[in-house]
């Protein structure tokens, strides 16, 4: 049977990651595509109906994050979970590929991991693009506190998937099963469940960055955002868009925690022209 979600495998550093790739034969600067951290998220899932709407224009990569879908998922004291790892992760991706640099695409917890590589790895980045991005430092939002306290049932499952979405059509329980199945994948509760531990409060600071941080990057930004997510609330871009000298906000109304997902075609149409510019 196809696994969509399984592409190509490559090693990054000490462990291997899997990646989906399309627009191979596109020249320019190649998208870096980062997920978000809900339980049984991959490249695939956060991803899959916008790789189709830019792989005609772009060449781009989806990968997953160590500890998430179909990349290593090691435990114990094989691994210390947090910002560093993730992002000398994507730094050994982006060299691992062999290109010099790349269009950063974060979503979520992937937007904070795009402004760290921005910060520490600045000549690896062209432009960055994220959607309900984390970073800015403050408390835990209640819609996240329940999404890293996952409990591994199909009805908390379910839960999640209408908190993360505005219009209910998305929140079908064909998704919310398959975001389950995936979570229950060998390996992945326990990598998740070591990922973010109570207090939970503790990794959105690892994952977060000061105000004055975010002045110093100098990268073009795209901030994309939906209006009514209760994962990552809009003030956190609205925030965002104030700090970083060369950014710009885009909010859509009638949108939850999924941009890509709600929004497909116009985050896709988003990425497409802001990455097309010079």
């Amino acid at each position: 049977m196809s696994r969509p979600e399984i592409g190509k495998s490559i090693k990054t550093g000490n462990f291997t990651t899997n990646y989906l790739e399309v627009g191979e034969n596109v020249g320019g600067v190649p998208l870096l595509f980062i997920h978000g951290s809900g339980p049984g998220v991959s490249a695939y899932a956060n991803w899959r109906l916008v790789l189709p709407l830019v792989e005609e224009t772009n060449h781009a990569y989806a990968m997953d994050m160590i500890g998430f879908g179909y990349s290593d998922k090691p435990t114990g004291d094989e691994v210390d979970y947090g910002i560093d790892l993730w992002t000398q992760q994507i730094v050994d991706f982006i060299d691992a590929i062999g290109v010099e640099k790349v269009n950063l695409v974060g979503n979520s917890f992937g937007g904070s991991l795009a402004f760290s590589v921005a910060l520490k790895y600045p000549e690896k980045v062209n432009k960055i693009i994220t959607m309900g991005a984390m970073g800015t430092q403050g408390d835990i939002p209640y819609g996240l506190n329940e999404v890293w306290g996952y409990k591994g049932t199909k009805e908390h499952m379910a839960e999640l998937i209408d908190l993360f979405t505005f219009d209910k059509k998305f929140a079908s329980d064909e998704l919310a099963q398959v975001r389950y199945e995936a979570s229950m994948e060998p390996g992945f509760h326990e990598a998740f469940s070591s990922m973010f531990p109570h207090p939970r409060q503790a990794s959105v600071d690892d994952l977060s960055f000061p105000d004055e941080d975010f002045k110093t990057i100098q990268h073009k930004t795209l901030l994309v955002h939906g209006r009514e997510d209760k994962v990552v609330p809009v003030e956190n871009s609205l925030r965002l868009i104030k700090l970083i000298p060369n950014a710009e906000l885009h909010i859509f109304g009638g949108c939850g925690h999924w941009t890509q997902i709600e929004k497909s075609q116009e985050f896709a149409d988003l990425v497409n022209n802001f990455a097309g510019r010079e």
